[in-house]
């Protein structure tokens, strides 16, 4: 059966570099943590209980200029600490990341109690910043800035699951695998992004994230 040959030419592996290193991570999988601040859980009406949920890996974007995405009218931002996991399934590296969230079609999907992938799953929804080798940090600052004005600012000592208690937690439920990104929750302030908006997100220690998107709204 290994040389059955391939129906199409499968899409190639997102990849994403690393600092001062010629090799990039290969993403396989993107887990994603909910809740996970208490003031952010506190101003989505919900209860501060770390939740898990997934992303595809195609959803990885490292694109400067991002289209708006279709289909909301209430886009929103999120910044997170990302952790990469290496050839035995351990923190290797990390990095600034932000979840975009179509907060309506979010909304809509919970009113039903309804899977809400839609909301969270789709195309160039995590963009990621480059990432830095070693163990993650479990304290600093992170924030994420709409047109130069702040608009979420936190620390990463405030995370009610740390980097290694979310794997602990992961671990009960999946078989984590080396390629697998984990974004690990964001602070409160979340709010609207606009076609043309330019984002800004940082992590203390960590190489920064900066994007934009386009003037044009797609149906």
């Amino acid at each position: 059966m290994t040389d059955t040959p391939l129906a199409f030419q499968p899409l190639p592996i997102p990849t994403v570099p690393i600092l001062d290193q010629l090799t990039r991570f290969p993403v396989g999988r993107i887990f994603c943590i909910g809740r996970n601040y208490a003031e952010h859980a506190k101003e989505m009406g919900s209860p501060a209980e770390p939740i898990f949920f997934m992303k595809p890996a195609g959803a990885v974007t490292l694109e400067p200029a991002l289209p708006f995405p279709p289909a909301t009218s209430d886009l929103h931002h999120e910044v997170e600490l990302v952790l990469a996991l290496g050839a035995d399934a351990r923190i290797m590296a990390s990095g600034v990341g932000v979840d975009l969230t179509r907060r309506d079609l979010q909304a809509r999907m919970k009113a039903k109690s309804a899977p809400w992938e839609i909301g969270k799953a789709f195309n160039q929804s995590a963009p990621i910043g480059t990432l830095r080798s070693g163990n993650a940090p479990n304290a600093g600052q992170i924030q994420l800035s709409v047109n130069g004005e702040q608009r979420q600012v936190g620390d990463l000592a405030d995370m009610i699951l740390s980097a290694d208690e979310i794997l602990d937690a992961l671990s009960r439920y999946f078989t984590l695998q080396p390629g697998d990104l984990i974004y690990t929750g964001t602070p409160a302030g979340v709010g609207p992004l606009q076609p043309g908006d330019q984002v800004s997100a940082s992590i203390a220690g960590l190489p920064s994230l900066d994007f934009s998107f386009s003037q044009d709204r797609d149906s």
